[in-house]
């Protein structure tokens, strides 16, 4: 290539594309092996959460290796029993409303919409996490959850 004088330039040289991102904490590597139910451990955890609060109840019965596994299969009770306690809080105040006057229990519908959609979005971000071998915490549960493991 030669410049608008008619010098010759030297080739550019061509850039290279590296990744900048590091990547997430992952499970440690002394713990990447199969857990005591003969599962990969990111299974099993994603297991804990795919079959709810039963799937929770069951993988922390049977884990006795893998904390991470027992971590996620505890912050799986906590978060379905929230759900429920939630949920029903929500029903009786709307019962409550409703007999007072039946439109006032209408006002909650919107508040049920809410928490379903959440409680699927929440759902289905711990079970990726937990599959990428991710220790993903969520804010008062995971907390509780760890306190248990330990």
């Amino acid at each position: 290539m030669e410049d608008d004088k008619g010098t010759p330039t030297p080739p550019e040289e061509p850039k290279s594309e590296e990744p900048t991102e590091s990547p997430p904490e992952k499970i440690p590597e002394t713990e990447e092996e199969k857990s005591s139910t003969g599962l990969d451990i990111n299974l099993a955890a994603l297991l804990s959460y795919l079959l709810g609060l039963i799937g929770g109840i069951i993988f922390f019965a049977i884990e006795k290796d893998s904390k991470f596994v027992k971590f996620h299969a505890m912050q799986s009770i906590f978060l379905w029993i929230a759900v429920i306690v939630v949920n029903i809080a929500l029903w009786v105040l709307s019962a409550i409303l409703s007999a007072i006057l039946n439109i006032l229990g209408c006002l909650i519908a919107p508040l049920f919409l809410i928490l379903y959609v959440g409680i699927i979005v929440v759902w289905i971000l711990l079970m990726v996490k937990a599959y990428q071998g991710e220790y993903y915490k969520l804010p008062v549960i995971g907390d509780l959850a760890e306190k248990q493991i330990k």
